[in-house]
């Protein structure tokens, strides 16, 4: 993040000065200009967007729910610069591409001015880091964490009817006489590439914030299917691959050693499992959870893909149910699922479950779920807390 502040702040001042008496500035001071600054230029609360080039309009594509999809950027007068100011509360961090129309067509593109890039299974976007948001250190490789290692496994499924991948994460210092808590994430090739999970774990267990723990890394067929509340999900985790992972690994007996993870539909997923299981697992890590419901009437918004999920949410909502002791909830309040993740915090409560709920100032990401680790692995699994003994 770039402060600008002093001499700097006083030259743009200059600058606008100059484009609002609509004295054209020439193109070397606008390059000038854009060399001293990081964009989205950010000076407290304000940030501004900027884009350089021939167009017929320029529009920023966001994910702030709440605020229009596409918000127009003004040309300054006698430039090929344009621009728009947001204004984000501190901490903020907001994805971002650019719309740009030229001759009757329009392309989406990420902000050339901005090198910061988010990454996810749709592609690429720009993010503007507010005031106060930093990526937090832990996300990144340390040097001094021994890396713990990943074993690719494939679990032939009845209940699936497909053989299943499997990345299994095994800490740095494992042995085989030690017992370890089991954690299972959805989505787990994307938990990997996008939001640095093996260098999470790998940081947050060398610091002690993470008990030593063995992650199985699970991937769907079709996603959309296989995460909206099905029992066949359910089976494969619960009757398959968990036994199978107690009969070749050293894992802690019990619920209280068993987690069941996942972000978006994953979350759904991972609460359904638990439903239909609610004797196996001890805790839920759910991320900006798809708990898609109606209150009244059946129009929910989310296409066919929700039917089963709506279905089971309203049920779980009209008849609440423990299916676990501890439940962590995060979710972005940029994201349009803030409202349903708000609703669920009482409902697991009212089922008698430790609830602990987090939002962030950010929206439906990968980056989002990776920043959340940390606090939400730490209360699932704590470092002091053993689940073994040597």
């Amino acid at each position: 993040m770039t402060t600008v502040s002093g001499r700097a702040a006083t030259r743009r001042k200059l600058a606008i000065n100059r484009l609002r008496e609509r004295r054209p500035l020439e193109p070397a001071v606008v390059s000038r200009f854009l060399a001293r600054y990081q964009v989205p230029i950010v000076e407290g609360s304000r940030c501004t967007f900027l884009f350089r080039g021939e167009a017929d309009e320029v529009r920023l594509v966001h994910r702030i729910f709440g605020l229009p999809e596409r918000i127009p950027l003004r040309r300054l007068h006698g430039t090929d610069l344009w621009y728009l100011v947001l204004e984000l509360p501190d901490g903020s961090r907001v994805e971002y591409q650019l719309e740009i129309a030229r001759g009757g067509r329009s392309e989406r593109i990420n902000d050339p001015l901005n090198p910061r890039l988010a990454h996810s299974p749709l592609g690429s976007s720009s993010v503007c880091y507010a005031r106060g948001y930093e990526v937090p250190e832990w996300t990144r490789p340390d040097p001094e964490s021994r890396p713990g290692s990943l074993v690719e496994l494939t679990v032939p499924s009845r209940a699936l009817r497909r053989a299943c991948r499997v990345t299994l994460y095994l800490p740095a210092r494992f042995r085989r006489i030690a017992r370890y808590p089991l954690l299972i994430v959805h989505d787990g090739g994307d938990y990997l590439k996008y939001a640095s999970a093996r260098t999470v774990l790998d940081n947050l267990i060398h610091r002690l914030d993470v008990a030593e723990t063995i992650v199985a890394f699970v991937y769907p067929g079709d996603r959309l299917v296989e995460y909206a509340n099905s029992a066949a999900h359910a089976r494969y985790l619960t009757a398959e691959l968990v036994p199978r992972l107690e009969e070749e690994f050293p894992l802690a007996s019990g619920p209280s050693a068993r987690c069941l993870m996942g972000a978006s539909f994953g979350a759904v997923a991972a609460l359904s499992t638990a439903y239909r299981y609610p004797d196996a697992y001890g805790s839920l890590l759910l991320q900006s959870g798809s708990f898609v419901f109606t209150d009244i009437g059946q129009d929910h918004g989310g296409g066919p893909a929700f039917e089963p999920v709506v279905r089971f949410v309203n049920r779980y909502r009209a008849a609440p149910r423990r299916v676990a002791d501890r439940v962590f909830v995060s979710c972005g309040v940029y994201e349009p699922l803030i409202i349903r993740n708000r609703s669920m915090v009482p409902t697991f409560e009212a089922a008698g479950m430790t609830v602990r709920y987090v939002e962030a100032r950010d929206g439906h990401s990968w980056e989002n779920w990776r920043d959340r680790l940390r606090e939400g692995l730490s209360w699932i699994f704590p470092g002091p807390q053993k689940f073994f003994y040597e």
